[in-house]
């Protein structure tokens, strides 16, 4: 079945969801998992360089998603350690999660991707968009979609 699972997540309740379907699968069927999380790229824009301020704000930025993340990794690690699943844990930086998921997944070689949707639909779906929605258009891999 599957050897090699991609699990992604940001942190939040709904993405648990995903992690621990993933980590059950996972253990279930032996499976070795990455896990990942990612940071988008904040513009100069969203920086203040437009309304103001410091350019110090992106290192406060990136010192500040970057420890979330090991965060998020530690916490998602320690439940693949519970479960007994061989794991290792990845951080893309300033990249859509999308994109990071699809390149991460190709570059390990995994057989199967993980991750949480909210379930959004019409006008909202279209304003707020979805990663989900985006991987699973760009997906060659099979993708878990757990709600």
């Amino acid at each position: 079945m599957y050897k090699h699972i991609l699990i992604a997540t940001d942190g939040s309740e709904l993405a648990g969801k995903g992690l621990e379907q993933g980590l059950e699968l996972a253990a279930a069927v032996g499976a070795q998992v990455t896990i990942v999380t990612a940071s988008e790229r904040w513009t100069p824009a969203d920086a203040g360089v437009v309304w103001g301020g410091s350019a110090s704000m992106l290192e406060e930025y990136r010192t500040h998603v970057t420890d979330q993340a090991n965060e998020v990794l530690a916490a998602a690690g320690a439940r693949a350690d519970q479960l007994g699943v061989r794991h290792e844990s990845v951080y893309v930086a300033e990249r859509y999660p999308a994109d990071a998921i699809l390149e991460t997944a190709a570059a390990r070689g995994v057989d199967l991707i993980v991750m949480a949707s909210h379930g959004r639909r019409g006008l909202n779906r279209l304003l707020i968009g979805s990663q989900t929605n985006a991987v699973i258009a760009h997906s060659t891999i099979p993708v878990l979609v757990v709600r």
